[in-house]
Protein backbone atom coordinates (compact mmCIF):
# COMPACT_ATOMS: atom_id res chain seq x y z
CA UNK A 1 0.00 0.00 0.00
CA UNK A 2 1.44 3.40 -0.94
CA UNK A 3 1.65 6.22 1.63
CA UNK A 4 1.63 9.85 0.57
CA UNK A 5 4.30 12.31 1.70
CA UNK A 6 1.55 14.43 3.30
CA UNK A 7 0.41 11.48 5.38
CA UNK A 8 3.94 10.78 6.52
CA UNK A 9 4.44 14.40 7.55
CA UNK A 10 1.09 14.48 9.34
CA UNK A 11 1.94 11.30 11.18
CA UNK A 12 5.28 12.73 12.24
CA UNK A 13 3.66 15.89 13.53
CA UNK A 14 1.15 13.89 15.54
CA UNK A 15 3.93 11.78 17.02
CA UNK A 16 5.89 14.87 17.99
CA UNK A 17 2.83 16.40 19.61
CA UNK A 18 2.16 13.18 21.50
CA UNK A 19 5.75 13.08 22.71
CA UNK A 20 5.53 16.68 23.89
CA UNK A 21 2.28 15.94 25.70
CA UNK A 22 3.81 12.93 27.38
CA UNK A 23 6.80 14.99 28.50
CA UNK A 24 4.60 17.73 29.91
CA UNK A 25 2.44 15.15 31.66
CA UNK A 26 5.51 13.60 33.24
CA UNK A 27 6.60 16.98 34.58
CA UNK A 28 3.14 18.08 35.68
CA UNK A 29 1.70 17.08 38.99
CA UNK A 30 -1.68 16.86 40.64
CA UNK A 31 0.02 17.67 43.93
CA UNK A 32 -2.18 19.50 46.43
CA UNK A 33 -1.36 23.11 47.17
CA UNK A 34 0.80 23.76 50.21
CA UNK A 35 -1.08 25.16 53.19
CA UNK A 36 1.30 28.14 53.47
CA UNK A 37 2.69 30.40 50.73
CA UNK A 38 6.22 29.04 50.40
CA UNK A 39 8.00 30.93 47.63
CA UNK A 40 10.77 29.34 45.54
CA UNK A 41 12.99 31.48 43.34
CA UNK A 42 14.84 31.18 40.07
CA UNK A 43 17.37 28.39 40.56
CA UNK A 44 15.21 26.31 42.91
CA UNK A 45 14.18 24.19 39.92
CA UNK A 46 16.83 25.13 37.38
CA UNK A 47 16.86 21.73 35.66
CA UNK A 48 13.33 22.47 34.43
CA UNK A 49 14.34 25.37 32.19
CA UNK A 50 14.29 29.14 32.43
CA UNK A 51 12.46 31.40 34.84
CA UNK A 52 8.99 30.91 33.37
CA UNK A 53 9.40 27.14 33.12
CA UNK A 54 10.51 27.04 36.75
CA UNK A 55 7.44 29.03 37.79
CA UNK A 56 5.21 26.57 35.93
CA UNK A 57 6.94 23.61 37.54
CA UNK A 58 6.69 25.14 41.01
CA UNK A 59 2.96 25.70 40.52
CA UNK A 60 2.54 22.08 39.43
CA UNK A 61 4.17 20.97 42.68
CA UNK A 62 1.69 22.98 44.75
CA UNK A 63 3.67 26.16 45.46
CA UNK A 64 1.55 29.31 45.45
CA UNK A 65 4.15 32.11 45.65
CA UNK A 66 7.44 33.20 44.07
CA UNK A 67 10.39 35.43 44.97
CA UNK A 68 12.88 37.27 42.80
CA UNK A 69 15.50 39.40 44.55
CA UNK A 70 16.86 40.62 41.22
CA UNK A 71 13.52 41.58 39.67
CA UNK A 72 14.17 45.32 39.78
CA UNK A 73 17.24 44.85 37.57
CA UNK A 74 15.36 42.92 34.88
CA UNK A 75 13.90 44.43 31.73
CA UNK A 76 10.32 45.64 31.66
CA UNK A 77 9.55 42.82 29.22
CA UNK A 78 10.95 40.21 31.63
CA UNK A 79 9.07 41.72 34.57
CA UNK A 80 5.83 41.74 32.60
CA UNK A 81 6.31 38.15 31.44
CA UNK A 82 6.97 36.95 34.99
CA UNK A 83 3.91 38.79 36.33
CA UNK A 84 1.77 37.25 33.62
CA UNK A 85 3.08 33.75 34.36
CA UNK A 86 2.36 34.14 38.07
CA UNK A 87 -1.12 35.51 37.43
CA UNK A 88 -1.94 32.63 35.09
CA UNK A 89 -0.91 30.16 37.79
CA UNK A 90 -2.66 31.98 40.63
CA UNK A 91 0.64 32.61 42.41
CA UNK A 92 1.53 35.52 44.70
CA UNK A 93 4.62 37.58 43.97
CA UNK A 94 6.83 37.88 47.03
CA UNK A 95 9.69 40.29 47.62
CA UNK A 96 12.28 41.77 45.35
CA UNK A 97 15.13 43.96 46.57
CA UNK A 98 14.14 47.61 46.23
CA UNK A 99 17.61 49.04 46.87
CA UNK A 100 20.53 46.67 46.45
CA UNK A 101 23.48 47.29 48.79
CA UNK A 102 26.94 47.67 47.24
CA UNK A 103 28.34 44.71 49.10
CA UNK A 104 31.96 44.97 47.98
CA UNK A 105 32.08 48.66 48.94
CA UNK A 106 30.37 48.20 52.34
CA UNK A 107 27.82 50.84 51.31
CA UNK A 108 25.41 52.49 51.79
CA UNK A 109 26.08 54.18 55.10
CA UNK A 110 22.53 55.38 55.68
CA UNK A 111 23.50 56.70 59.11
CA UNK A 112 26.72 58.33 57.96
CA UNK A 113 27.65 61.96 57.31
CA UNK A 114 27.33 61.74 53.52
CA UNK A 115 23.82 62.60 52.28
CA UNK A 116 24.55 61.05 48.88
CA UNK A 117 23.99 57.51 50.17
CA UNK A 118 20.60 58.48 51.56
CA UNK A 119 19.59 60.27 48.36
CA UNK A 120 20.65 57.30 46.25
CA UNK A 121 18.61 55.01 48.50
CA UNK A 122 15.53 57.20 48.13
CA UNK A 123 15.98 57.28 44.35
CA UNK A 124 15.94 53.47 44.36
CA UNK A 125 12.79 53.47 46.50
CA UNK A 126 11.02 55.81 44.05
CA UNK A 127 12.05 53.62 41.13
CA UNK A 128 10.82 50.45 42.83
CA UNK A 129 7.22 51.68 42.91
CA UNK A 130 6.70 51.08 39.20
CA UNK A 131 8.44 47.72 39.42
CA UNK A 132 6.15 46.67 42.27
CA UNK A 133 3.05 47.67 40.33
CA UNK A 134 4.30 45.84 37.24
CA UNK A 135 4.91 42.67 39.26
CA UNK A 136 1.78 43.03 41.40
CA UNK A 137 4.04 42.84 44.45
CA UNK A 138 3.22 44.43 47.81
CA UNK A 139 6.45 43.82 49.75
CA UNK A 140 9.96 44.93 48.84
CA UNK A 141 13.15 44.06 50.72
CA UNK A 142 15.46 46.78 51.95
CA UNK A 143 18.77 46.46 53.76
CA UNK A 144 19.59 49.40 56.02
CA UNK A 145 23.21 49.47 54.93
CA UNK A 146 26.41 49.26 56.91
CA UNK A 147 27.77 50.71 60.13
CA UNK A 148 29.95 53.79 60.01
CA UNK A 149 32.70 52.88 62.47
CA UNK A 150 33.57 56.54 63.01
CA UNK A 151 30.16 57.60 64.32
CA UNK A 152 28.22 56.78 67.50
CA UNK A 153 25.53 54.16 66.94
CA UNK A 154 22.83 56.43 68.38
CA UNK A 155 23.49 59.13 65.79
CA UNK A 156 23.39 56.57 62.99
CA UNK A 157 20.16 55.12 64.34
CA UNK A 158 18.47 58.52 64.32
CA UNK A 159 19.57 59.18 60.76
CA UNK A 160 18.42 55.78 59.51
CA UNK A 161 15.02 56.38 61.14
CA UNK A 162 14.81 59.74 59.40
CA UNK A 163 15.56 58.35 55.94
CA UNK A 164 13.14 55.45 56.47
CA UNK A 165 10.40 57.95 57.30
CA UNK A 166 11.10 59.69 54.00
CA UNK A 167 11.00 56.33 52.22
CA UNK A 168 7.70 55.48 53.92
CA UNK A 169 6.22 58.71 52.57
CA UNK A 170 7.02 57.42 49.07
CA UNK A 171 5.42 54.01 49.60
CA UNK A 172 2.37 54.86 51.71
CA UNK A 173 0.21 56.41 48.94
CA UNK A 174 0.63 53.22 46.89
CA UNK A 175 -0.15 50.77 49.70
CA UNK A 176 3.33 49.26 49.42
CA UNK A 177 5.45 47.92 52.27
CA UNK A 178 9.24 47.83 52.54
CA UNK A 179 10.45 45.06 54.81
CA UNK A 180 13.79 45.64 56.54
CA UNK A 181 15.95 42.53 56.57
CA UNK A 182 18.29 42.04 59.52
CA UNK A 183 21.40 40.14 58.38
CA UNK A 184 23.82 38.11 60.47
CA UNK A 185 27.26 39.57 61.08
CA UNK A 186 28.91 36.35 62.26
CA UNK A 187 28.95 34.37 59.00
CA UNK A 188 27.74 36.32 55.97
CA UNK A 189 27.57 40.09 56.43
CA UNK A 190 30.00 41.61 58.93
CA UNK A 191 29.50 45.29 59.49
CA UNK A 192 25.83 45.65 58.57
CA UNK A 193 23.76 48.16 60.51
CA UNK A 194 20.78 45.91 61.30
CA UNK A 195 21.56 42.43 62.60
CA UNK A 196 18.57 41.17 64.61
CA UNK A 197 14.80 41.05 64.33
CA UNK A 198 14.37 42.93 67.67
CA UNK A 199 16.50 45.76 66.29
CA UNK A 200 14.24 45.84 63.23
CA UNK A 201 11.22 45.88 65.54
CA UNK A 202 12.57 48.93 67.36
CA UNK A 203 13.24 50.73 64.08
CA UNK A 204 9.77 49.93 62.73
CA UNK A 205 8.15 51.21 65.92
CA UNK A 206 10.21 54.41 65.71
CA UNK A 207 9.27 55.05 62.05
CA UNK A 208 5.64 54.27 62.90
CA UNK A 209 4.36 53.71 59.37
CA UNK A 210 2.40 50.87 57.75
CA UNK A 211 4.93 51.11 54.91
CA UNK A 212 7.87 50.00 57.11
CA UNK A 213 7.92 46.50 58.58
CA UNK A 214 10.42 43.71 59.29
CA UNK A 215 11.46 40.71 57.21
CA UNK A 216 12.29 37.86 59.59
CA UNK A 217 14.85 35.70 57.77
CA UNK A 218 15.17 32.82 60.19
CA UNK A 219 18.53 31.67 58.83
CA UNK A 220 20.10 35.00 59.76
CA UNK A 221 18.27 35.25 63.08
CA UNK A 222 19.29 31.74 64.12
CA UNK A 223 22.96 32.59 63.57
CA UNK A 224 22.82 35.98 65.24
CA UNK A 225 20.59 35.34 68.22
CA UNK A 226 18.48 32.15 68.05
CA UNK A 227 15.38 31.91 70.26
CA UNK A 228 13.30 32.04 67.10
CA UNK A 229 9.73 31.42 68.20
CA UNK A 230 9.97 33.71 71.23
CA UNK A 231 11.52 36.40 69.05
CA UNK A 232 8.79 36.07 66.42
CA UNK A 233 6.15 36.24 69.11
CA UNK A 234 7.62 39.35 70.76
CA UNK A 235 8.09 41.21 67.46
CA UNK A 236 5.10 39.85 65.56
CA UNK A 237 3.20 43.13 65.22
CA UNK A 238 6.01 44.57 63.11
CA UNK A 239 6.83 41.45 61.04
CA UNK A 240 5.23 41.36 57.59
CA UNK A 241 7.35 38.76 55.80
CA UNK A 242 9.22 35.58 56.70
CA UNK A 243 12.03 33.67 55.01
CA UNK A 244 13.27 30.13 55.63
CA UNK A 245 16.75 28.64 55.31
CA UNK A 246 18.41 26.09 57.58
CA UNK A 247 21.64 26.58 59.48
CA UNK A 248 24.44 25.76 58.97
CA UNK A 249 24.64 25.80 55.18
CA UNK A 250 21.57 27.84 54.23
CA UNK A 251 19.85 24.95 52.49
CA UNK A 252 16.33 23.52 52.64
CA UNK A 253 14.60 22.68 55.95
CA UNK A 254 15.84 19.44 57.47
CA UNK A 255 19.48 19.98 56.57
CA UNK A 256 20.45 21.85 59.74
CA UNK A 257 19.49 22.66 63.30
CA UNK A 258 16.26 24.68 62.94
CA UNK A 259 13.04 22.84 63.79
CA UNK A 260 10.97 24.16 60.90
CA UNK A 261 8.08 21.83 61.67
CA UNK A 262 7.56 23.74 64.92
CA UNK A 263 7.99 27.07 63.13
CA UNK A 264 5.27 26.05 60.64
CA UNK A 265 2.96 24.99 63.48
CA UNK A 266 3.50 28.37 65.12
CA UNK A 267 2.87 30.33 61.92
CA UNK A 268 -0.26 28.33 61.23
CA UNK A 269 -1.51 28.99 64.75
CA UNK A 270 -0.94 32.70 64.04
CA UNK A 271 -3.01 32.27 60.86
CA UNK A 272 -0.14 33.76 58.88
CA UNK A 273 -1.34 34.29 55.31
CA UNK A 274 1.74 36.04 53.96
CA UNK A 275 4.56 34.79 51.79
CA UNK A 276 7.39 32.65 53.19
CA UNK A 277 10.47 33.04 51.03
CA UNK A 278 12.61 29.97 50.39
CA UNK A 279 15.78 32.04 50.78
CA UNK A 280 18.25 29.18 50.47
CA UNK A 281 19.91 26.83 48.04
CA UNK A 282 19.40 23.13 47.42
CA UNK A 283 21.59 20.71 49.35
CA UNK A 284 21.82 18.34 46.38
CA UNK A 285 22.41 19.37 42.77
CA UNK A 286 20.14 18.48 39.85
CA UNK A 287 16.72 16.92 39.77
CA UNK A 288 17.40 14.75 42.78
CA UNK A 289 17.98 17.92 44.78
CA UNK A 290 14.81 19.51 43.42
CA UNK A 291 12.80 16.46 44.43
CA UNK A 292 14.41 16.59 47.85
CA UNK A 293 13.48 20.28 48.11
CA UNK A 294 9.81 19.60 47.42
CA UNK A 295 9.83 16.66 49.85
CA UNK A 296 11.38 18.83 52.58
CA UNK A 297 8.55 21.36 52.29
CA UNK A 298 5.94 18.62 52.19
CA UNK A 299 7.39 17.27 55.44
CA UNK A 300 7.26 20.57 57.33
CA UNK A 301 3.91 21.53 55.82
CA UNK A 302 2.41 18.33 57.24
CA UNK A 303 3.29 19.45 60.77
Amino acid sequence: MSVSRRAVLAGGAMAAAAAATATNSAMASNAPRFSLKYAPHEGSFKSRGGRLEQIAFAADQGFTAWEDNEAATRSVADQTAMARALQQRGMTMGVFVASMPRWSEFRPLLGGNDDSDRERFLTDIRGSVDVAKRLNSKHMTIVTGFMDRKLPVDIQTARVIDVLRRAADIYEPHGLVMVMEPLNTLVNHPGVFMSTVPQGYAMARAVDSPAIKVLADLYHEQIQAGNLINTLDSCWNEIAYVQFGDNPGRKEPGTGEINYRNIVRWLRAKKFAGVIGMEHGNSVEGRAGEERLVAAYRAIDAA
